[in-house]
C-alpha cells in the first residue's frame, strides 16, 4: 500500500513550506499526483522521491527553470549540471585568487612603506566587492533555505497565536 500526504504534511517533511510546493506545483515544476475528494492535494511516495532530487538540484545551485529541464529531460544532464557546477567553483576561485593577489599587492607596498595610489586601492575595492557579492548572494541562498523551513514551520503550526495556516490544504 503506498503512503499519501497532504500538502501540509509533505511541508513538514521536507522543510518546504506550503507556498513554496503551491508554487512548484503552478509553474508545473512539482505537481500532486492526485487530490482528495475534497480537493486537497495528494502525494505519493513516487512524488516524493522526485522532490527529493529536485530540492538536490537546487542546493547544487540550479535554477527552477534549469531544475525544470533536468527532471523533463528536455536540455540538462547529469554532464551539464556537473559541468555547471565546475564553472561555479571555477569563477568563485578565480575571484578569490584575484582578491589576494590585490591584497599581496598592497601588502608588499606597504611594507615597503610605499604610497598607495588611487588605482591601486581602487581596484583592491573593486575586488573585495566582487567577492563580498559573491559571498553574500550564498549566504542569501541559504537564509532562504532557512526562511523556508521556518515558513513551514509557521504553516504547520496554525494553532499558534499570530500563526496560520491549514496544514492540510
Amino acid at each position: 500500500m503506498q503512503k499519501e500526504w497532504k500538502v501540509g504534511q509533505l511541508a513538514k517533511m521536507t522543510g518546504l513550506t506550503i507556498r513554496t510546493l503551491r508554487y512548484y506545483d503552478q509553474i508545473g515544476l512539482f505537481s500532486p499526483s492526485g487530490h482528495t475528494v475534497s480537493g486537497y492535494r495528494l502525494y505519493t511516495e513516487s512524488d516524493f522521491s522526485r522532490l527529493q532530487q529536485i530540492l538536490s538540484l537546487k542546493e547544487l545551485g540550479l535554477s527552477l527553470e534549469q531544475i525544470k529541464e533536468v527532471m523533463t529531460g528536455k536540455r540538462m544532464g547529469l554532464q551539464d549540471i556537473v559541468s555547471l557546477q565546475m564553472a561555479r567553483l571555477r569563477e568563485t576561485i578565480r575571484t578569490q585568487q584575484k582578491l589576494l593577489r590585490e591584497l599581496e599587492h598592497v601588502a608588499g607596498l606597504m611594507h615597503r612603506n610605499e604610497p598607495l595610489t588611487v588605482e591601486t586601492f581602487t581596484n583592491l575595492m573593486q575586488t573585495m566587492k566582487s567577492s563580498q557579492e559573491k559571498h553574500w548572494d550564498e549566504k542569501k541562498a541559504g537564509w532562504n533555505l532557512y526562511l523556508d523551513q521556518l515558513g513551514a514551520y509557521l504553516d504547520n503550526n496554525p494553532g499558534e497565536p499570530g500563526q496560520g495556516g491549514n496544514p492540510n490544504e
